[in-house]
C-alpha cells in the first residue's frame, strides 16, 4: 500500500493544526490544504488588535512561535505540506473520494484523490438582511482582508464616525480597535444586553463601562443602511433613528459553513454545524470535520452546541490529525465554552453556564453569589474583580462562573474553568492550594474567596440579595431598613443615595439601639464589596433579628447610577 493521502480543506486555524500533526504521526503521508484565501494559518482573533494598532507588522498574525511567516514555502519546507492557496474545493465526490476545485487565479479546475478528508471550512458572518447591506464602507471583521480593510481606515485617519452592530464578543473587541483609531462610535445591539453569555447584571456593569468610551443603543436594531452614490452615509434603526457614518462593522455572530458538507450527503446537526463524533469523524469514516464548521456537545448540558473558539479549532485539529494516521484513538470531549476579550481596561469571560441559561436549560435548584475585591493587596496596585458564581444547591457542584473587571480576570476564568472541568464541587475549592505571593494574588485568592462566599451561602449563614431584586423593592417601595456600615469618609466620596442610614461596622454593636423594633423588619446591609455588610448581618443575627440580607457585591458591583 502506498502512503496515505490526505486532503484538508481550509487553512486557518483548524485544518493546518490537523495537518500539521497527522505530519507529525506519519512522515510518509502526502498531505495537502486547500485554502480558498491568499494566506495560511492566520490568527484571526488577533486580528482587532491589528486594527487597533497594538502592532504594526501584519505578518505577525501569519508567523509560528519562532517568528517564521506560515507560507506555503514554509509549509513544505518545514513539514513538507504541500498548500494550494487562492483554490476553492467547489464539490466532495464521496463515491470516487475525490474533490473537485477551481485555481480561483487562473480560473482552471481539477480533481485530487485522497484517502482520508479534513473538512474544515470555518464559518460564515451573519449580516442583517436590510436594504443597503452591500454599499461601501459596511464590513465584518472575519478575514484578514477585513483587518486590512478596516486597518487602513485607521492609519487614513479620514473616518471620524462609525457604527458597530452587535455586542457580542467580536463587536465588542472591534470596539476597542476602532477608538484606538480616534473614531466615534456608536455600539447598536437589538438585545437587552451586551455579551448574552453574562448574566444581565455583569452585563450592565460591562454596559456601564463601555458608555464611558463609546454610545450605547440597546433593544434596538438595524432597519436599513442609507447610502449616497454607492456609499455608506446613515444607519437607519428600527425606531426611526438615523446615525450619520462613514463606517458600519457588522458583527452580529456567525453561522457554520456547512456548505460542501451537506452537498456531499454528510449528516447537519440542529445548531447547523457538521455532525462529528467524539474523534471528530463525520457519518462518512473517512471525511473529518473541525473548527468553526461543526457543532459538539456542551460538557455540562450534554446538548449540542456551535462554539467558534480559536482555541476549541486548534485543539480539534491536534484530535483529527492523529486519528486521520491511527485510527480513532484519541476524543475531543466537547466545551464548557470558556470565553474571554479585551475590552480597553477591562477583562470579561465566562465559563460553563451563567444564572438565565441554567434556568432555561432546567437547573431551578442552583445558588449563586457575586464577589467583589482585588486581585491583589492595594499596596501592590491590586484591581477590581467582580466574579459572579453559580452552583447546584444540592450537590455543591460548580456550573457557571463570570468574571469582569481591571484584575486578572484571565486568571481566575481559567480556574473556574479547570474547577467545572474536573467536576469540582464547592468545598472542593474553598481549601484550594493556589499559588500566593503580593505581586500576584491576595493571601486567599479572589477565587478561593468567591467559594467561602458560596459556601457561607450554601450552610445558611447569610441571606443575599441582588442588586435587581433591591432595586425592584425600592420600585415598589417596599417598607426596609437600608444599612450601610462602611466609615463616614468612604460615605462622604462615594454612596448609592437610596435612602440608606449609616453606621459604621466598628459603631454597629453600641447603635444596636437605633435598630428597628420589630427584629422581622427586612434589613438590607452593605459595604464597599460587601464583606463588612456581612459582618454587620451576623451581628445583626446574633441579636434576634430573622430578616437580614446582604447585598450582593456591595457597592463595587452596584450597576446604575449613585448618588456620588
Amino acid at each position: 500500500m502506498g502512503a496515505k493521502r490526505i486532503i484538508v480543506i481550509g487553512g486557518s486555524a483548524a485544518g493546518p493544526k490537523a495537518a500539521s500533526k497527522a505530519r507529525r504521526m506519519d512522515e510518509n503521508a502526502e498531505i495537502t490544504i486547500f485554502q480558498k484565501a491568499s494566506d495560511l494559518s492566520m490568527a484571526s482573533c488577533g486580528y482587532p488588535y491589528y486594527v487597533g494598532g497594538f502592532f504594526d507588522d501584519r505578518s505577525q498574525l501569519l508567523c509560528s512561535p519562532a517568528g517564521v511567516v506560515r507560507d506555503a514555502k514554509f509549509f513544505w519546507n518545514a513539514k513538507k505540506i504541500n498548500t494550494k492557496v487562492l483554490t476553492e474545493v467547489t464539490r466532495i465526490d464521496r463515491k470516487q473520494k475525490k474533490v473537485e476545485f477551481t485555481d480561483l487565479t487562473t480560473g482552471k479546475t481539477g480533481r485530487a484523490a485522497y484517502d482520508k478528508l479534513v473538512i474544515a471550512t470555518g464559518s460564515n458572518a451573519r449580516k442583517p438582511p436590510v436594504p443597503g447591506v452591500e454599499l461601501e464602507g459596511i464590513t465584518t471583521l472575519q478575514s484578514l482582508s477585513d483587518a486590512d480593510y478596516l486597518r487602513k481606515i485607521k492609519d487614513e485617519g479620514v473616518i471620524k464616525k462609525a457604527v458597530v452592530i452587535g455586542g457580542g464578543l467580536i463587536g465588542i473587541e472591534t470596539l476597542e480597535a476602532l477608538h484606538l483609531a480616534g473614531i466615534h462610535i456608536t455600539l447598536i445591539e437589538l438585545l437587552p444586553q451586551l455579551l448574552t453569555f453574562l448574566d444581565k447584571h455583569m452585563a450592565r456593569l460591562v454596559e456601564k463601562y463601555v458608555q464611558t468610551k463609546v454610545n450605547v443603543i440597546l433593544q434596538n436594531g438595524v432597519a436599513s443602511f442609507l447610502g449616497e452614490n454607492g456609499v455608506l452615509k446613515a444607519v437607519k434603526l428600527q425606531d426611526g433613528t438615523e446615525i450619520p457614518c462613514d463606517l458600519a462593522v457588522v458583527a452580529i455572530g456567525v453561522t457554520p459553513n456547512n456548505k460542501l458538507a451537506k452537498e456531499a450527503g454528510l449528516a447537519i446537526g440542529e445548531t447547523g454545524g457538521i455532525l462529528v463524533d467524539e474523534y471528530m469523524q463525520t457519518t462518512d469514516p473517512d471525511i473529518y470535520a473541525i473548527g468553526d464548521c461543526v457543532e459538539i456537545p456542551h460538557l455540562i448540558t450534554h446538548k449540542p452546541v456551535h462554539a467558534p473558539f480559536g482555541d476549541l479549532a486548534n485543539l480539534q485539529g491536534r484530535v483529527a490529525g492523529e486519528n486521520l494516521i491511527s485510527g480513532n484513538v484519541v476524543k475531543f470531549p466537547g466545551t464548557i465554552q470558556t470565553g474571554i476579550c479585551k475590552l480597553f481596561d477591562y477583562g470579561v469571560g465566562s465559563t460553563g453556564l451563567s444564572e438565565q441559561n441554567a434556568l432555561k436549560l432546567g437547573y431551578t435548584d442552583i445558588e449563586t453569589v457575586v464577589n467583589a475585591s482585588l486581585d491583589k493587596p492595594g499596596f501592590m496596585n491590586g484591581n477590581l474583580l467582580i466574579t459572579k458564581l453559580i452552583a447546584d444547591k444540592r450537590s455543591g457542584k460548580i456550573l457557571g462562573a463570570q468574571v469582569i473587571g481591571a484584575g486578572d480576570v484571565s486568571k481566575q476564568v481559567a480556574i473556574w474553568a479547570m474547577a467545572i472541568k474536573g467536576q469540582f464541587r464547592v468545598d472542593d475549592m474553598v481549601n484550594a492550594d493556589l499559588p500566593y505571593a503580593p505581586p500576584f494574588s491576595l493571601a486567599i485568592d479572589h477565587s478561593i474567596a468567591t467559594a467561602h462566599i458560596m459556601q457561607n451561602k450554601l450552610k445558611g449563614l447569610f441571606k443575599d440579595i441582588s442588586a435587581e431584586q433591591l432595586k425592584d423593592k425600592l420600585k415598589n417601595k417596599e417598607p426596609m431598613l437600608l444599612l450601610d456600615v462602611r466609615n463616614p469618609n468612604e460615605f462622604e466620596e462615594v454612596r448609592l443615595g437610596i435612602g440608606e442610614r449609616l453606621i459604621p461596622l466598628g459603631q454597629l454593636r453600641n447603635r444596636l439601639g437605633e435598630m428597628p423594633e420589630d427584629k422581622t423588619r427586612e434589613i438590607i446591609a452593605w459595604c464597599k464589596i460587601s464583606l463588612r455588610g456581612y459582618e454587620a448581618a451576623l451581628i445583626l443575627q446574633a441579636n434576634g433579628y430573622t430578616n437580614v440580607k446582604v447585598l450582593e457585591g456591595g457597592i463595587a458591583a452596584w450597576p446604575w447610577s449613585r448618588e456620588k
